[in-house]
């Protein structure tokens, strides 16, 4: 077994326990009274061409890393990501091997204006009626724990609950999975969720697959402004930041930083390219 199914092993039996505490019908009567979705793909795609966003993550563990930060406070971290200029926030809801909660969710919820991705292993359309019900502008689709019908209708619901999903891809093949499903946001993950190894190199060896259209997000693997640098230099429009923020001392001006050095190194991508093309 991979860790990647075993962490939807546990996903899957935690969800029969929240299903028998509340009905879909029940959540669906939430739905109808929480306010409309944000629209993610406006805020992800940035002012102009040269800027590479940040999706700023609440993350209290990892299966790789161990705990991370006591974070007392979910929501009083989410304003600082706000505030140093992040896009969006990613909370991690998975409670066995992240320690996250949909109580997590609510408290950033209620702090930013911001959208919310609410980062968890979907694996039922539930837990799409559940990310609504709590105010989550986007969920996480992984190409790799989905077959291609599931893939299509829990994205279909997705967007007709009026939100958005980050769908992950990890090859080739999962990014040409995830455009054929008419994905509006891919993510590239260069941690390999079957062995949790992290090659950063892996964004920039799948490059020439990245689709012309919709959003490209570099997941995992930054530790410092240079790494966000080189996703932004690799394609990335945007980049989601989890470990390297959740420990660091002040959160705000990190995230500025990481887009400071991200616009540079987007403008010069974006100057390479044109003038390959003739520009």
């Amino acid at each position: 077994m991979t860790v990647l199914d075993d962490i939807i092993a546990g996903v899957r039996e935690d969800l029969e326990e929240r299903r028998r505490a509340v009905s879909l019908d029940e959540l669906k009567d939430r739905v109808s009274s929480v306010s409309p979705a944000r629209d993610a793909v406006s805020a992800l795609r940035g002012p102009d061409r040269d800027t590479v966003e940040i999706i700023a993550e609440v993350k209290r563990a990892s299966p790789s890393a161990g705990d991370l930060n006591g974070i007392p406070e979910p929501a009083t971290l989410a304003h600082e990501y706000e505030a140093g200029g992040a896009a969006a926030i990613s909370v991690l809801t998975e409670s066995r091997r992240f320690k996250g909660s949909l109580e997590d969710l609510d408290a950033v919820r209620s702090e930013v204006s911001i959208p919310i991705l609410r980062k968890d292993f979907t694996i039922d359309p539930y837990m799409i009626w559940e990310a609504r019900a709590h105010g989550a502008d986007l969920v996480l689709l992984i190409v790799a724990a989905l077959s291609d019908q599931e893939l299509h209708e829990y994205l279909e619901l997705t967007h007709r609950l009026g939100m958005n999903a980050i769908v992950e891809a990890h090859t080739a093949d999962e990014i040409e999975r995830a455009v054929e499903a008419g994905a509006n946001i891919v993510g590239v993950n260069v941690r390999n969720l079957k062995t949790l190894e992290t090659d950063k190199t892996h964004f920039a060896s799948l490059a020439s697959h990245l689709p012309e259209g919709p959003v490209i997000i570099a997941e995992s693997g930054v530790a410092e402004p240079s790494d966000v640098a080189d996703y932004g230099r690799q394609g990335a429009e945007v980049v989601l930041v989890g470990e390297a923020l959740v420990r660091h001392s002040d959160p705000r001006d990190a995230v500025g930083e990481f887009k400071n050095q991200g616009r540079k190194a987007r403008a010069a991508y974006w100057e390479e390219k044109d003038a390959r093309d003739g520009r």
